[in-house]
């Protein structure tokens, strides 16, 4: 977790549990997207940036790779990898931990895109954003590429 930016943490709760005692599928989704929220806020797309700039970030493609179960009240962490970027676009890749044992439990890799709220449309960053995000980005750049980064889907024959 060198360098992985600590961005999300949370308890898992009830509400949050399957049939079979573990965290829902879409409950690991939940806790990417609010992760992601949290990095919208790491780089200034906060609330106040968001109404400052007219800007917000919309998702435009999301895998998840279910690596282990989850259960109920175990603390769970996300960190977050700047995979790349430009004027417009995040490639992140999110990792969900269990903290007590360093368990990686589920990995999304995300396409985030910039988005001009009023047009609905995609637009640069503005620039203390792509300033956060440059140095986000720089202070990642010795990490490996994620292992779950840029798979596809498919039966091996």
């Amino acid at each position: 977790m060198n360098n992985l930016l600590l961005i999300h943490q949370a308890r898992i709760v009830e509400d949050w549990i399957d049939y079979n005692g573990h965290l829902r599928d879409a409950f690991y989704f939940l806790l990417f997207s609010q992760a992601t929220d949290a990095l919208m806020d790491h780089i200034g797309l906060d609330a106040a940036g968001r109404a400052q700039h007219g800007h917000t970030l919309y998702t435009l493609e999301a895998h998840i790779n279910y690596l282990s179960e989850t259960r109920l009240g175990e603390q769970v962490q996300v960190f977050t990898q700047l995979v790349d970027h430009d004027i417009k676009r995040l490639h992140i890749v999110h990792h969900l931990y269990r903290p007590a044992d360093g368990q990686l439990l589920a990995v999304s890799e995300q396409m985030l895109m910039n988005i001009a709220i009023e047009a609905g449309r995609a637009v640069r960053f503005a620039n203390p954003v792509e300033e956060r995000i440059g140095h986000l980005f720089e202070s990642q750049q010795s990490l490996p590429r994620p292992g779950y980064c840029a798979r596809v889907i498919g039966i091996r024959r």
